[in-house]
């Protein structure tokens, strides 16, 4: 059995989901909480998530940012040297969904010549009527990118732990493939 853990951003424009994404995870679902005031900075939260078909963990210390400019010097410092990321928009909000390329950079310049796995998130789902980004554009979006994708609603408490599972999934790998070459090279 191995435990590991990661420091997992969680990115994206304010009012996408962020917060109450990471406070649903953390709470097993447990409540989905109507108001939230504005991230200011960064919240730190804890999980430890099961890998599938291991008995082996992660433990993801997730940084949930503010999505306002106002913070990004402050955020740099924090978002040194991450293992994953979670990009989050809005499918309701275009703008939020094309802001995701200026995210993705700014995150993967915090760990240049590294691999980092991470997962675009489409959120507010059940905005039915109201939805402008389409499932097919954003995983076309999210492949060329490297990242997997998948769609919740927060607010009707569906597939909110996606994406943190698909996280732990994609940096077990990534550890197992580094043991493996160190193993061949002994």
């Amino acid at each position: 059995m191995v435990k590991l853990a990661a420091k997992c951003l969680l990115a994206g424009d304010p009012a996408v989901g962020k917060t109450a994404l990471a406070q649903m995870f953390r709470s097993d679902g447990a409540h989905f909480q109507k108001n939230y005031t504005l991230t200011t900075g960064t919240e730190l939260l804890v999980k430890a998530v099961s890998v599938p078909e291991t008995s082996d963990s992660v433990e993801l210390f997730i940084f949930d940012s503010a999505g306002k400019d106002l913070f990004s010097e402050m955020l740099e410092k924090l978002w040194e040297q991450p293992n994953v990321l979670c990009l989050v928009y809005d499918v309701t909000n275009e703008q939020s969904f094309n802001n995701c390329a200026k995210w993705l950079e700014k995150l993967r310049a915090q760990a240049v010549g590294m691999h980092l796995p991470g997962v675009l998130v489409g959120n507010k789902t059940d905005l039915v009527g109201r939805r402008v980004v389409q499932q097919k554009q954003a995983q076309e979006w999210a492949e060329k990118q490297g990242l997997e994708y998948c769609e919740m609603s927060v607010k009707e408490m569906k597939n909110f732990e996606a994406p943190f599972h698909i996280l732990a999934r994609l940096f077990h790998q990534l550890y197992r493939e580094k043991v493996e070459s160190f193993h061949s090279l002994v």
